[in-house]
């Protein structure tokens, strides 16, 4: 026993020197110009890059708020042929922070953007708040933040058994909890976990309701991206966390053919995917 608890004592180890970080979230959109034009103009997004791969019918885009070599971004899949998606009950939405959240939501109104909850102090907070549907129907919370590095700053999933996703993730992944919200009159609680300080980072903001232990996944948003220095060991640490917790390898470590870019993915208790590429290859990629 004492042999196997070895290795994993340096594989704890190599975690804590791990340079991860979250590179994008990916989800699938029923027309590509029309949710382009939407975050450009309406969320102050820029473009970063796009590609068509027509010999595999589809095409993607990347956008966010700063460059992709230190920047959180959407990666946006437009697949031929297909116009809209099912969202789900699971995924919840994606937020930015903005100084001034009246004036985002007046402009994202202006262009076409559908308010869902006007701005306004979150109930028994101060914190300003409002709510703006993309036109495919995700959702973007709008926050109050007098400046960030980091405007998009939330990707935001239900589960069904909030201990168990943090203790998950927090092995899988060696995200730090920031901190727990439980709103009882609203039978909820909520959890943020990142790699820093969650005014100046992308967190992944877990929810639970109360006694809700599943949820239909759509077919719309797919995964979050996360970089590391050595997939193959983030592969063993993942597989720890699964056998504790559950969850699912689904893609062994290795290079995609033809990109050689380094990756494996997983699945969460709750069936949420996150692929994991090697930091080296993904800045390669970017070149």
């Amino acid at each position: 026993m004492a042999e196997a608890a070895q290795p994993n004592a340096e594989l704890l180890e190599w975690a804590k020197k791990d340079k991860r970080r979250f590179l994008h979230a990916v989800y699938r959109v029923g027309d590509l110009d029309r949710t382009i034009k939407f975050y450009t103009e309406a969320f102050g997004m820029k473009l970063l890059r796009k590609r068509d791969v027509p010999e595999e019918k589809y095409a993607n885009a990347f956008l966010g708020f700063g460059p992709e070599t230190s920047n959180f971004v959407v990666e946006l899949t437009y697949n031929y042929g297909v116009t809209s998606y099912d969202i789900g009950t699971g995924f919840g939405h994606f937020a930015i922070a903005t100084p001034d959240v009246y004036k985002f939501v007046e402009n994202a109104r202006a262009k076409g953007g559908k308010v869902t909850r006007e701005p306004g102090p979150v109930s028994g907070g101060t914190s300003v708040i409002a709510f703006v549907a993309d036109p495919d129907g995700y959702l973007f919370e709008i926050l109050q933040r007098a400046s960030t590095p980091e405007p998009l700053c939330q990707v935001m999933l239900r589960v069904g058994d909030l201990e168990r996703s943090i203790k998950f993730y927090e092995k899988a992944l060696g995200l730090k909890l920031a901190r727990t919200i439980d709103r009882p009159q609203y039978k909820y609680t909520l959890a943020m976990l990142g790699y820093a300080e969650e005014h100046e980072t992308i967190v992944l903001e877990l929810t639970y309701n109360y006694g809700v232990t599943e949820y239909t996944k759509g077919n719309a948003y797919a995964q979050v991206a996360v970089g590391t220095d050595d997939v193959y060991k983030s592969a063993e640490l993942v597989n720890l966390a699964t056998q504790e917790f559950g969850g699912k390898i689904t893609r062994q470590p290795g290079p995609i053919p033809g990109l050689n870019t380094k990756i494996t993915s997983f699945l969460d208790p709750d069936g949420w995917k996150t692929v994991l590429v090697d930091n080296q290859d993904f800045l390669k990629e970017l070149e």
